[in-house]
């Protein structure tokens, strides 16, 4: 979440042609407290949000904007329909318990184990 702001933040920041440094003294922080807000490494207090919603002449909403948009994956995009989603859905399981039985296997031998070995 923090990500998100903080990069939607830089973006609003670099449509009005400001620095780090500039927007950070004009909402009274320092600039590398600012840095690590658009970094996401900081937490974003709601008095700092709209002092800095003020420095942009923007509201408050139009930053946290971005946590309410879902996100877009490129492989699904112009796919709205339901049977294709159950099947990329159906596809990033298969994939991810591939990764997983991988990992557990390689564990395993590292271990000196018999390891995992599909079908038996």
């Amino acid at each position: 979440m923090n990500e998100l702001l903080g990069n939607r933040i830089k973006a609003l920041r670099k449509t009005k042609n400001l620095t780090q440094e500039q927007l950070a003294d004009q909402i009274g922080i320092s600039r590398q407290r600012y840095a690590r807000i658009e970094k996401g490494t900081n937490n974003i207090s709601l008095d700092i949000l709209s002092k800095i919603a003020k420095a942009l002449d923007i509201t408050v909403n139009d930053i946290t904007k971005v946590l309410d948009e879902t996100p877009v994956v490129s492989h699904r995009v112009g796919d709205k329909s339901s049977s294709s989603k159950e099947i990329f859905d159906m596809l990033d399981l298969f994939y991810a318990n591939k990764h997983l039985f991988t990992k557990l296997q390689d564990n395993d031998l590292s271990k000196g184990g018999l390891g995992l070995r599909a079908g038996e």
